[in-house]
């Protein structure tokens, strides 16, 4: 019971309250009783000490109003339990933080965390899903392009109930067909592709790993000519044969892997998500994405469609706008958009006669392919 009279004498402080020692978590009961010349808290009967008055903090976030739990500031792990808050008045200190001492070195490991993980998503991480990507057999490699075009469906459904549909119209697959075999016949050896279009009307193509080329329902529809889809086919078929996807996707998974060690929650649904947007707005590095644009060039050639075609997607898709479909802004965010788009128009010899790809009936039936 808490006894105080307030006078023109000092105030006389009483009461009974639950001490811990913080190293065992046995109560011990206490009186407790304020010293007011020496300004300090003392405890009385089941332990003894003096606690400065300054240099009690209170414990904040505790469940319930109706008690105070009191440590002290120096020696944390002690707590004091009172009966109710009379208390609180005599602390002048009660919600002031602790001094931070050595800040200097606590920003320099600060700054060492941030930069050591940096170094592990930037610098470790890529060149070892570069090493592994080498490692992978082919039936890994597949497993993983089917597992994560899967895992993509399901994250496109707004729903969460149905995955995005697999376009199968059989006049419009027949044309798909036909445009992968004039490509594939200009390849230098056959590449055994899984070919998708998906009903969905983003403005898209990707590929995964394992030998998987995704189109979107809204890239071709968006398209004007077959030829244009093709170059776009045939840009990602590089991507493909240079195994971007397994790499892109080691070094997203590795990285997911990294911030979930940090935050959690990575190792569930929003790992999926990410990691199939990640993949989806693949964005490669310059070097990748040139080495595929002159892959697609000669691909072009020899399958005796113009590169030009892959300049005109280019030019067709920058006049859509940026900020419309992830398409649009990954090729707009790359640097050297300008650059490609002439190399594409470069890469196609004076005279160059272009065979079309697909009959009238053909290239309907491919805008349809999701009918």
């Amino acid at each position: 019971m808490t006894t105080l009279r307030i006078g023109r004498t000092p105030e006389t402080f009483s009461t009974s309250a639950t001490y811990f020692d913080g190293t065992s978590a046995h109560p011990v009961p206490v009186s407790v009783t304020v010293d007011e010349e020496a300004h300090a808290l003392v405890a009385h009967a089941g332990a003894d000490f003096r606690w400065p008055l300054s240099e009690i903090r209170e414990v904040l976030d505790q469940a319930g109003g109706d008690q105070m739990v009191i440590q002290l500031a120096t020696d944390p792990v002690q707590r004091l339990i009172l009966p109710d808050r009379a208390l609180e008045p005599r602390l002048p200190n009660r919600t002031k933080r602790p001094k931070v001492t050595n800040r200097g070195p606590l920003v320099g490991w600060a700054f060492a965390a941030v930069a050591s993980v940096a170094l592990i998503i930037f610098v470790l991480v890529p060149a070892m899903a570069n090493q592994l990507a080498r490692f992978i057999p082919p039936e890994g490699e597949r497993a993983l392009g089917e597992v994560t075009f899967n895992q993509i469906r399901s994250a496109l459904d707004q729903t969460g109930l149905n995955p995005v549909p697999v376009c199968e119209n059989r006049a419009g697959l027949a044309a798909l067909e036909k445009m992968e075999t004039r490509l594939q016949d200009a390849l230098p050896e056959e590449h055994g592709l899984t070919v998708a279009v998906l009903d969905h009307d983003m403005i898209n193509a990707f590929a995964l790993p394992g030998n998987y080329v995704v189109f979107f329902r809204g890239l071709i529809d968006n398209a004007q000519t077959p030829e244009e889809v093709a170059a776009v086919f045939a840009h990602e078929i590089g991507h493909v044969v240079s195994r971007d996807p397994t790499r892109h996707a080691l070094r997203s998974a590795g990285s997911l892997g990294v911030l979930g060690l940090l935050f959690g929650d990575f190792a569930g649904g929003a790992a999926v998500l990410l990691l199939a947007e990640r993949l989806i707005e693949a964005n490669y590095s310059q070097d990748a994405e040139a080495q595929a644009d002159v892959f697609a060039h000669q691909v072009l050639r020899d399958a005796q469609i113009a590169p030009s075609a892959l300049a005109t997607m280019f030019e067709r898709f920058r006049e859509l706008g940026g900020d419309a479909n992830p398409f649009v802004a990954h090729f707009l965010s790359h640097p050297a958009l300008g650059d490609r788009i002439q190399a594409a128009v470069d890469a196609t010899p004076n005279g160059f006669q272009s065979v079309p790809v697909l009959t009238a009936a053909e290239w309907r039936a491919l805008q349809s392919i999701c009918d």
